[in-house]
């Protein structure tokens, strides 16, 4: 056995899913580089045919998929099963994407000739994926590099290797070259050494902020290379006056504790104006009481599976731990019924006595509440975070949306809707450590080639009236 060899744990059991030595980084930059000349010069019709094919691959395989999914994840078959969805519908939203944001452009003048606007690809593009979403997020790259010509080298988390290789052979079925969609398992050192090849011409990365600074530094010095970051964050969900107490809980705890926490876009800090703060907290806590936590295939269905793996749980028992000893008030405990499993119950503290709260995103579930007098000393303390990824209003007259949303910083601003509510027809990125400006979603196109601007004439033809002597 290698010492660096890749070994994938099911977080619900413990028992070993997939093992594999790490991929050879310079081989598979090498075989990109060849591949790419002739993907590029593919006609978009024929590389949309093929990303077609691999929905349709994945349809097919779509049981099987979410499976492996729930098991190597955690999450609730139900939930593997919208993300299986998710992978299949981004091939048309791509489609549809590529042709309104990168289409071709051309505007003729009699004697200028045209002028043109084009796009072309970038070249070997590496996608590094997370684990909570480990086939929607990084085909959210994928799908979109290939389309535009790209070809694409595509390293999962160490953490979920045997969804990302499974993903990748619906692609190869769908008959794209092993060499234009590449699989390459691997840890941070082969993460660190793709970001740093030569060889490549982009990075689009989904995960931590500090790996995703790491990487812009990295980078820093090269603007030659695209680099999108998608970073996760601190969000806030407001509530100021409502009578619907019974659905603005739901929202809440939809936001916080779905996906075990383990979402970019989860609430993690619940701000509530004092009027408020009773009914809502004894609303939330009635429900969160309720959620089911178990395995995710258990009768009934559960709401929410373990986290990734005992180090994360570990981790969040510490920040609650915190949390306590700094002034913090438990609402619902954090619980953890077997040290050798990452199961954990959702829970729910009051931070508002805390003098200096964290600014991290603690990925799990738990669920931050702060108490503020009114609603201007809300959206001061929704802002108070270096995140910027979603945020989300409940309660209130379209006017105080329209403040909210005026005034909020961040890249996903929803009213009556969970933070995590947002659509595949929209773009979706964020400020600050959320990301660089570079949102994906819709948007992925324009990270995914760049334009070209051109003058054209099918003659030479020119004249020069000033500076020349006859």
């Amino acid at each position: 056995m290698s010492v660096n060899e890749i070994i994938s744990y099911e977080p619900a059991t413990g028992e070993e899913l997939w093992r594999s030595d790490p991929g050879d980084v310079d081989e598979a930059v090498d075989r990109a580089r060849r591949a790419w000349p002739t993907w590029a010069a593919q006609p978009l019709a024929t590389r949309i045919e093929l990303c077609r094919r691999f929905a349709n691959e994945v349809r097919k395989e779509a049981d099987r998929f979410a499976e492996l999914i729930a098991r190597e994840t955690g999450k609730p078959l139900w939930e593997a099963r919208t993300e299986v969805e998710a992978v299949i519908n981004k091939v048309e939203i791509s489609v549809t994407s590529y042709a309104e944001r990168t289409g071709q452009k051309k505007f003729d003048s009699a004697l200028q000739g045209t002028s043109a606007v084009r796009h072309k690809p970038h070249g070997v593009m590496v996608v590094l994926g997370p684990y909570n979403f480990p086939a929607h997020l990084p085909n959210g790259h994928i799908v979109p590099a290939l389309i535009a010509g790209n070809v694409v080298i595509f390293k999962p988390s160490e953490k979920t290797p045997a969804t990302g290789e499974f993903l990748m052979q619906c692609f190869h079925k769908a008959g794209l070259s092993a060499a234009v969609a590449q699989f390459l398992p691997g840890g941070p050192e082969e993460g660190k050494a793709l970001v740093s090849h030569r060889g490549i011409d982009g990075v689009l990365f989904t995960g931590s902020a500090q790996a995703g600074i790491a990487i812009n530094k990295k980078l820093a010095g090269n603007p030659g290379k695209i680099v999108a970051l998608e970073m996760g964050g601190n969000n806030p969900i407001v509530v100021i006056d409502t009578p619907k107490i019974t659905d603005a809980a739901m929202l809440i705890v939809q936001s916080a504790f779905t996906s075990a926490g383990q979402r970019c876009t989860a609430a993690r800090r619940l701000i509530v104006t004092k009027d408020m703060y009773d009914p809502i907290m004894e609303e939330v806590r009635s429900l969160t009481k309720r959620i089911i936590v178990g395995e995710p295939f258990a009768n009934p269905a559960p709401f929410m599976g373990p986290v990734i793996d005992n180090r994360a749980a570990e981790q969040l028992v510490e920040s609650f731990l915190y949390f306590l000893s700094n002034g913090g008030k438990a609402i619902k405990h954090l619980t953890r019924p077997d040290d050798n499993l990452p199961f954990l119950s959702p829970a729910i503290i009051d931070t508002t006595a805390m003098t200096d709260r964290p600014d991290v995103e603690l990925f799990g579930p738990l669920l931050q509440v702060i108490k503020v007098d009114n609603f201007d000393a809300a959206i001061t303390e929704a802002n108070r975070t270096r995140f910027g990824l979603s945020a989300s209003l409940i309660g209130g007259t379209p006017q105080d949306y329209n403040r909210f949303w005026a005034n909020i910083r961040a890249g996903i601003v929803n009213w009556n809707r969970p933070t995590n509510g947002a659509s595949s027809g929209a773009p979706f990125g964020g400020l600050g450590l959320s990301g660089n400006h570079r949102p994906a979603a819709y948007y992925a196109a324009d990270y995914c080639a760049y334009p070209v601007a051109s003058s054209e004439l099918d003659q030479p033809r020119a004249s020069v009236g000033v500076g020349f002597t006859n």
